[in-house]
């Protein structure tokens, strides 16, 4: 698959050098330039044991590429995930303006586009923020509707620093909410490879689990 990760950061970064390992191609998003410069010159934008490696084997095999285009990145990808900070405000609350942008930037992508495309959400949120203001923003920017080119999925990482690439190849279990079968499918493919089963529940408990 072709996938366009939102947010190169911590969790961006790794989940993109590990999904390239499992054959997909990565097109890396960020409003950072210099996170984009990194990755196309095949180094790695963070520091985390064994991305380093992974980031330029990558750039060399021709599976990771970054850009600051949103709309470039949708166009050239079948899923986009969403892996922005989401800090938490003084009440405890996650901030999300980050996503809130990059559904934005996504949806109005998606304008132009003819092919269908998977959102799957990777920021930690708190529940019911897939269901009740992602899919809303997404439908009302982008013109389409929930299972009409349209498919979004909640996928919580647990990632832990410093054993991080470890966490994503030998989780437990993998999980998936998905608003429909064929998002779940989408997750299926995206994660075929790895032995841990993907388990499919709706978006708002796989919300609560993280």
């Amino acid at each position: 698959m072709k996938v366009s990760i939102f947010g190169m950061g911590y969790v961006g970064a790794v989940s993109g050098v590990c999904l390239t390992e499992l054959g997909h191609e990565v097109i890396g998003v960020d409003t950072n330039p210099a996170k984009v410069d990194l990755i196309n010159a095949g180094l790695s934008p963070i520091v985390e044991a064994g991305v380093a490696e992974r980031t330029k084997s990558a750039k060399e095999n021709g599976r990771i590429w970054a850009t600051t285009d949103a709309a470039e990145a949708v166009a050239a990808s079948e899923v986009s995930m969403i892996s922005v900070g989401t800090p938490s405000a003084s009440n405890g609350v996650p901030a999300l303006d980050a996503l809130d942008a990059e559904c934005s930037d996504i949806a109005q992508a998606l304008k132009t586009k003819n092919e269908a495309h998977t959102v799957v959400i990777r920021s930690t949120v708190m529940p019911c923020t897939t269901e009740r203001r992602v899919v809303p923003a997404l439908i009302e920017s982008s013109g389409r509707e929930l299972g009409a080119g349209l498919e979004v999925c909640f996928n919580p990482e647990f990632l832990r620093e410093g054993c991080a690439v470890k966490d994503f190849f030998k989780p437990p279990f993998t999980i998936a909410g998905c608003m429909s079968g064929a998002g779940f499918a989408a997750m299926q493919e995206l994660y075929a490879g790895l032995e841990a089963p993907i388990i499919r529940t709706d978006c708002r408990v796989a919300e609560s689990l993280k």
